[in-house]
């Protein structure tokens, strides 16, 4: 058996344990990148290490340190809180608040299963206690997420734009988040409507004292009272100097990347350290709350497609999907794989294997790089509502006040609802017009 097929049956067996086994798939990437490198394409360890992507590292642990004091500190409560405030507590509007805090949340930099485990206590708290539908509530949540996961200064845009560039493609950081924000905030809206957004009543929340709408976050959904409450303690978060400090910062994190063109993991951890060295008791912790579970999957994920690249498997995988012989097909099947895979194992971790392997196909210059790229992350990531997924098990464990079994399969039949529809429209918006 050649290397090429050794390691693609490799990877194949990967995403198999990862999945059903609950182990990291970076450690089991990195055995294979070992194994697969040494005994199938005669790499020593410096031709396994060339390809770790010590770039991605950096804006993994920066990001996600920045984000782990914002929570530490109260920061993200606060803007939750404002965020209520800013709509007047109105029932109807409260599925958007939702959508649009995870979106921001993630578009600044928390990764999306992190976003929803802050939002979803909430959202779904919120659900129980105002009659409104729980599946919409919680896709509310989780589009929301994919919706701002790509911006320029995200952990997955920073991803994506980072092997785009990696790999010397055409890129549009701009187009990759737009397109993921405008087609998550689409299938939002119809969800908006199907499920009863527009029939809830345009009321203010049940007044539980002056200028007590801001929820808490961390346990939200569980009042001190042992009731089902998304406003737990009742009261306005403060907005003191530690909040206004990581807010200046998430600003100044914004405009270096983008006006400055900064790197954004180099900056995030220099604000982060700032931070830290002005406030440490509240920032101590924050370094343990990294999340380096996504960390060792990521960087052993893109290690192994850099042993791929190495043994000539990339090319190899590239011409047999350019073989199909109809471009848009191979890509709608590409898009397809992606939508698939995605809802059973980890979005971001797919598309740092199934980028690199579309790159062959992407150099016959027959589909626009860009396009393809963007449908590939759409495509792998609006999926994530499926129970399966973690932010779909997210939105499940905190359900409130309902048939749990039922619920499950209402996420179920939504997820593959989403997944034969959305690969098929990121490819029909973003690959059929050529972008790129």
């Amino acid at each position: 058996m050649s290397a090429e097929m050794i390691s693609i049956l490799v990877l194949a067996v990967i995403f198999v344990l990862a999945t059903t086994l609950s182990i990291n798939m970076g450690a089991l990437a990195f055995a294979g990148a070992f194994l697969v490198g040494t005994l199938a394409g005669g790499l020593d360890s410096d031709g396994i290490f060339a390809g770790f992507p010590g770039d991605i590292f950096v804006v993994l642990v920066g990001v996600t340190y920045l984000f782990a004091i914002a929570r530490a500190n109260g920061t993200t409560d606060w803007l939750v809180g404002a965020a209520v405030r800013l709509v007047g507590g109105r029932i109807a509007l409260i599925p958007w608040v939702m959508y649009v805090i995870t979106a921001v949340l993630t578009a600044i930099g928390a990764l999306s299963p992190a976003a929803c485990a802050i939002v979803a206590p909430i959202a779904l708290g919120f659900a129980a206690r105002y009659d409104i539908s729980p599946l919409l509530m919680g896709a509310m949540v989780v589009h929301g997420a994919q919706g701002g996961g790509f911006s320029p200064i995200s952990v997955y845009g920073s991803i994506v734009n980072g092997i785009v560039e990696r790999n010397d493609l055409p890129g549009s950081p701009t187009v990759l988040f737009l397109a993921s924000l405008i087609m998550n905030t689409a299938i939002a809206a119809v969800l908006y409507v199907v499920l009863g957004g527009t029939r809830l009543p345009r009321r203010e929340l049940a007044k539980v004292g002056a200028g007590s709408d801001v929820p808490s976050g961390g346990s939200a959904g569980s009042g001190g009272d042992g009731q089902d409450d998304p406003l737990p303690h009742e009261r306005r978060i403060p907005l003191d100097a530690p909040k206004i400090a990581t807010l200046l910062g998430l600003v100044a994190l914004v405009v270096s990347t983008l006006v400055f063109e900064l790197d954004a993991g180099l900056t995030a951890i220099t604000i982060a350290v700032v931070l830290s060295v002005l406030w440490p008791n509240s920032t101590r912790k924050a370094v343990s709350e990294i999340t380096w579970p996504t960390v060792l999957l990521i960087c052993g994920v893109l290690t192994y497609v850099g042993v791929l690249q190495e043994i000539g498997t990339i090319e190899y995988v590239g011409n047999a999907v350019s073989n199909v012989g109809i471009p848009l097909l191979a890509a709608v099947l590409l898009c397809y794989i992606g939508g698939i895979v995605s809802a059973f194992a980890s979005s971001v971790g797919l598309m740092g294997a199934l980028i690199p392997l579309a790159l062959p196909f992407l150099a016959q210059g027959t589909i626009g790089p860009i396009g393809m790229v963007a449908a590939i992350a759409v495509a792998s990531t609006m999926v994530d509502v499926s129970p399966f997924s973690t932010n779909g098990a997210l939105v499940l464990a905190n359900a409130k006040n309902v048939d749990r079994d039922r619920f499950f399969k209402q996420l179920m039949g939504y997820g593959a609802i989403v997944v034969a529809v959305a690969p098929l429209a990121a490819w029909l918006v973003l690959v059929v017009p050529g972008w790129g």
